[in-house]
């Protein structure tokens, strides 16, 4: 019904100007080798069900160490730790409450190493296959927005298949959170060493990949990360929130407006260029608020979210006007009269897709570019600060036929909102366009079809796979167990390394058991990493097992006894009498599958061999 309710939901989002969110999404609580606890729990874009793909990411982390104190350093990055990581799992089994999921045990424990504690988050993002295999949008798709816990991530997965754009797909603003727009009024004098604040004198920071739970940090001039600072007395400018590159300073404001270089504008959140990779990618930072002494200040814009695309082909058809791919941030509002708030850092946009083919009737634009901050409209307040751009990695080299991609830093605010304007708070730092990178892989995995294992005869079992997609794959293991917990390796396949067509491979187990066997598949990248398939098993019941082969029938002397170790345990000879034979005869040969017994010494006859659970006639001539 959960599957039901939501191709219902494709279906019905046909409005052009419609945004759908696709995704579940639920809060990390704990991790026990390969069982999550969960909290927060959004299924109202995608179900959590047994046999689909998860993402894992680590949205934020204690990466400030000891850089707490009152002054300019506030806010730097300490360590990195896992905040940004992220990968692709199985749901191999979950338990519910009232409905919703709140644990799930993955196929294998999570290859990152995630951070639990009370400055970090984790989430998981709904993976399932879309289409069977193509897939064409219905309407403009979105993430939920992100609130703290989970959220600002889209994720898409058409592997194997014919991606088609028919709509826009968007994060714009789906990030981190800005700063709030607060109701306090302060009169103070330039408070440029205010960096640390309760948010009750000062403006309130931008979010960032910090989570903070320290009220003393919430507000005030230093940046969070790449969350931008807030504005200090008075009538200082938030600042842009960072991503790539860090967000521009807020304006000065009206405390240090005969100061300068002194100012109350916020410090823009930092940059992460220097960490940021295909397998670590952020959210945008938020700006900061403006600071107020009357009631005209704005809050700081969100940083954009995260899009994840992984499909053999993206194409797009018809004469649509254009289509946009974007995690932009969002801008300030330009409506204060105090200090403007800062914009949104840009979010980031990876893109794992092997052939990429835009009609000239139907173009794409990409983005991840920072918002603008806030003017205002008096010549000596703080205009908000620019936010810092973002990034996209492709996985081909950057498609520039009929196609445009952007990471720019946004412009800073005007203090006067006048044209020209001829005093404006800094906007994003770095080079436009930096943030575009290509020719690299991430951990969206080999796309595994299927893996299928099925009985020959009693001594075969054929293993089946097929893969759509296939990166940095070096081979495949067959393994098989008696029980499910103990595995054998019986085979070796070599992978393709990098592939985007569909291969299919086989593997026959010849040595197949009786009784219930076991069967997965472990695939292993040219880095070592390795994942498994799902478990299949394979009955072969005791009468298959058993059968047996005796040749020559008749024989003059020797004949030969075949079957397995199980079978040739206990041989017996028996006359039609019913009478036991053993002096006459003599095993000459014997192995786990084969024994030769000398008949000559009995008189010509017909007798019955008895082996462990079978009875078989001969005839000695």
């Amino acid at each position: 019904m959960k599957t039901l309710h939501f191709i219902l939901g494709l279906l019905i989002a046909s409005s052009p100007l419609f945004s759908q969110v696709i995704n579940g999404y639920a809060k990390v609580n704990s991790i026990s080798s390969n069982t999550l606890t969960l909290t927060n729990v959004s299924e109202s874009g995608n179900t959590f069900e047994d046999g689909d793909e998860i993402i894992i990411m680590q949205m934020q982390d204690n990466v400030i160490g000891t850089n707490t104190s009152n002054n300019s350093s506030f806010g730097n990055l300490a360590t990195i730790a896992s905040a940004g990581l992220y990968e692709v799992r199985t749901i191999l089994s979950h338990t519910e409450s009232s409905s919703l999921p709140n644990t799930i045990t993955l196929d294998t424990p999570p290859e990152n190493a995630y951070n639990i504690n009370s400055h970090s988050s984790i989430q998981i993002i709904t993976f399932k296959a879309l289409g069977t295999p193509n897939f064409t949008t219905p309407s403009n798709l979105t993430a939920l927005p992100w609130n703290g816990n989970i959220g600002g991530v889209l994720a898409i997965n058409v592997a194997g298949g014919i991606f088609t754009l028919a709509n826009n797909l968007s994060v714009n603003g789906q990030g981190f959170r800005g700063g709030a727009n607060d109701k306090t009024q302060t009169n103070g004098n330039c408070e440029d060493n205010v960096f640390i604040s309760t948010w009750t004198t000062r403006a309130f920071k931008g979010e960032g990949i910090y989570k903070n739970t320290n009220t003393l940090f919430e507000a005030a001039r230093g940046k969070i990360l790449n969350g931008g600072g807030g504005g200090a007395s008075h009538n200082g400018g938030g600042a842009g929130g960072g991503n790539f590159t860090s967000g521009g300073n807020g304006g000065i404001g009206w405390g240090c407006r005969n100061l300068a270089p002194r100012s109350c504008g916020g410090l823009g959140g930092v940059g992460l260029n220097s960490v940021i990779s295909e397998f670590r990618i952020f959210m945008g930072g938020g700006g900061g608020a403006g600071e107020r002494n009357n009631n005209w200040n704005t809050s700081g814009g969100n940083g954009g979210g995260i899009i994840l695309i992984k499909a053999d082909q993206i194409i797009t058809t018809g004469s649509c006007g254009s289509i946009s791919i974007s995690a932009n941030g969002e801008n300030s509002l330009n409506i204060g009269n105090d200090g403007a708030g800062g914009a949104g850092g840009a979010g980031s946009i990876i893109i794992e897709v092997n052939t990429w083919t835009i009609s000239p009737t139907c173009p794409i634009t990409i983005s991840a570019n920072g918002g603008d901050g806030g003017s205002v409209n008096s010549s000596t307040h703080g205009g908000g600060g620019g936010g810092g751009q973002g990034v996209v990695i492709y996985s081909i080299v950057t498609p520039t036929i009929n196609t445009t991609t952007s990471t720019n830093n946004g412009s800073g605010g005007c203090s006067n909102n006048s044209s020209p304007c001829n005093s404006s708070a800094d906007g994003g730092s770095g080079t436009d366009g930096s943030g575009i990178i290509d020719n690299t892989s991430g951990p969206l995995p080999i796309k595994l079809i299927d893996f299928t294992a099925k009985k020959i005869n009693s001594k075969s079992i054929r293993t089946n796979w097929q893969t759509a997609s296939e990166i940095n794959n070096d081979f495949f293991t067959i393994e098989r167990s008696q029980n499910g917990i103990n595995w054998k390796k019986i085979g070796k396949i070599n992978g393709a390394g990098n592939s985007s067509a569909l291969l299919k491979y086989s593997f026959i187990d010849q040595t197949a058991l009786s009784g219930t066997s076991y069967y997965r598949l472990k695939q292993t990248d040219f880095n070592g990493n390795f994942t498994y398939s799902a478990i299949r098993t394979v009955q072969i019941n005791q009468l298959e097992a058993s059968q047996i082969k005796i040749y020559p029938n008749p024989s003059n002397n020797h004949i030969w006894i075949e079957g397995d170790s199980f079978e040739l345990e206990q041989i017996k000879i028996y006359n039609v009498l019913g009478k036991e034979i053993t002096i006459q005869t003599k095993i000459v040969e014997k192995s786990s599958t084969k024994i030769v017994i000398d008949l000559s010494n009995l008189i010509p006859a017909m007798y019955y061999i008895k082996t462990k659970t079978t009875i078989n006639k001969i005839i000695k001539q």
